[in-house]
């Protein structure tokens, strides 16, 4: 497995990358994942949920390049998750999460992908077939930090701890609001600074107004 990431993590040193960073209330997610958690629904669901949704609109961030040459458009938004295990990292792959699949039976199809990869009995089409990543090391306390991308996805989202922040609103007035901060990283061969800018303020919109993400 060591052997495997080495390899990729070399093979990404080829590709010019470029990253955008945003911060993203999260007020309105915190209070639907207190509502949600106790039937198996993780904060990182939710962003993946967010993820596909947004990439649905913006399908350029889930293209991918291969040959270095010409890239073509993924039929699947396929999203692929950090998840730390002993020795090392997996990325299981949770397939078709821009269809509309309840949020609880995307739960269950995670929970069993989650159990396979602790037993390290992953299927390789269920950790190589992902067309973007997400690392979400805010559940660790961590405050911003970049990813590196994996070879032939677009791009690959790094999330952020949600914390208390001082906000000032258009008319100068302060508030305190949670917030995270999203860093993504991408494949400028295929996509622009605008594309990725486009993209995730998208994803922040469904962030910060997440009813959508339940129903």
């Amino acid at each position: 497995m060591q052997s495997a990431v080495s390899r990729n993590m070399v093979e990404s040193l080829s590709v010019p990358t470029f990253r955008v960073g945003y911060a993203i209330k999260t007020d309105k997610l915190d209070a639907l994942y207190e509502k949600v958690k106790l039937k198996g629904v993780t904060k990182t669901l939710l962003l993946v949920k967010a993820a596909g949704m947004a990439l649905a609109q913006h399908p350029v961030v889930n293209a991918s390049c291969r040959d270095g040459k010409s890239f073509s458009y993924n039929s699947s938004i396929n999203i692929a998750v950090a998840v730390a295990i002993e020795g090392g990292l997996l990325t299981p792959v949770l397939e078709d999460v821009d269809k509309d699949i309840y949020i609880y039976l995307l739960a269950q199809k995670w929970r069993a992908l989650l159990k396979k990869t602790r037993m390290k009995q992953l299927q390789p089409n269920e950790y190589n077939s992902g067309t973007f990543s997400l690392s979400n090391l805010g559940m660790f306390g961590v405050d911003r930090f970049d990813a590196i991308l994996p070879p032939g996805q677009g791009a690959i989202m790094a999330v952020g701890a949600s914390r208390p922040t001082v906000i000032a609103d258009k008319d100068g007035f302060f508030s305190i609001k949670n917030e995270m901060l999203v860093n993504v990283t991408a494949d400028h061969r295929i996509i622009y600074g605008a594309d990725l800018a486009v993209f995730v303020q998208t994803f922040a919109k469904i962030v910060e107004d997440p009813e959508s993400l339940t129903l």
